[in-house]
């Protein structure tokens, strides 16, 4: 057998050290980027739901902010709060798991201080709410200083144009005992009807009352997968079901599953960036 020839000994060489080379740093790059880029990101996800709206009549627009899990007042918080300012929303809804820890606490409460007032402000509880150990009087009289009514198992009615608009608020799958008929045990029927609930697996054990079928479901809790390279979440935390992020108009009423803003466990995000999510909302 004949030698290589001394330059192509020299060629191969080369691509054996940028190989190499190549290989050190993809994981570094994906590392740096999981790490200190994309959790500090910020998307603003525009929807619209609904059967369109007579010409000149504004939709109900929804603003969700879920999966906070403050632990700081950092520039990621700031960009939800500027979207917050400029959303000129009529509904803002906090999905759960907005702390995770006691400490968390002052940290919400800072959050809530600069939130711009809307109409209507609710909030539901996840499962990280209850794993804090947090009293739930203490966080419901914190959001009550705010104007935000906390809903668990618990319904209201708002308006928008005239057209009356029920927002139910189920406790946390994990932590808590969701009772869609002790939400709704005291109301009379509306057409429109916003349920809230923060694992998605719920959807699938909806018992809703006949005279109160869910036209829309929001949740957060998976965050997307948090580490979803190339879009496939490797883990969802329980809780999830078959759900990861976006639409899911199947068996059973359309559900919108936010990636949510904080992390949990890992302060890492790759493939799943923080999400605030608007809908605009065409009643019928």
């Amino acid at each position: 057998m004949q030698p290589l020839p001394q330059n192509s000994t020299c060629c191969r060489r080369d691509l054996l050290v940028r190989a190499g080379l190549l290989a050190g740093v993809v994981p570094l790059v994906g590392a740096i980027d999981g790490c200190l880029i994309t959790p500090r990101q910020l998307v603003k996800n525009t929807h619209v739901f609904g059967t369109l709206s007579p010409l000149g009549v504004a939709p109900l627009r929804l603003l969700q902010i879920s999966d906070l899990h403050l632990q700081r007042m950092g520039s990621l918080e700031q960009k939800v709060l500027e979207q917050l300012h400029d959303s000129q929303a009529d509904v803002v809804a906090f999905t759960g798991d907005s702390l995770d820890r006691p400490a968390g606490l002052r940290h919400l409460e800072s959050f809530l201080r600069e939130c711009p007032q809307r109409p209507h402000m609710v909030a539901i509880v996840g499962n990280w709410e209850y794993r804090s150990g947090i009293a739930t009087d203490t966080l419901r009289r914190l959001y009550e200083q705010h104007s935000i009514e906390l809903l668990i198992n618990r319904s209201i009615v708002i308006e928008k144009n005239g057209v009356r608009v029920r927002v139910t608020g189920l406790d946390d799958l994990i932590g808590g005992r969701p009772d869609a008929a002790a939400a709704l045990s005291d109301g009379d029927s509306v057409q429109n009807h916003l349920v809230l609930a923060h694992c998605p697996a719920t959807r699938d054990r909806l018992q809703m009352p006949a005279e109160h079928p869910a036209s829309l479901v929001l949740s957060g809790h998976t965050h997307g997968g948090q580490v979803a390279p190339f879009g496939i979440a490797l883990v969802r935390p329980t809780g999830s079901g078959r759900y990861v992020s976006g639409w899911y108009r199947d068996d059973g009423p359309p559900l919108y599953v936010s990636c949510g803003i904080g992390t949990s466990l890992l302060p890492v995000r790759i493939g799943a960036t923080p999400e605030l999510v608007q809908i605009d909302w065409s009643l019928a």
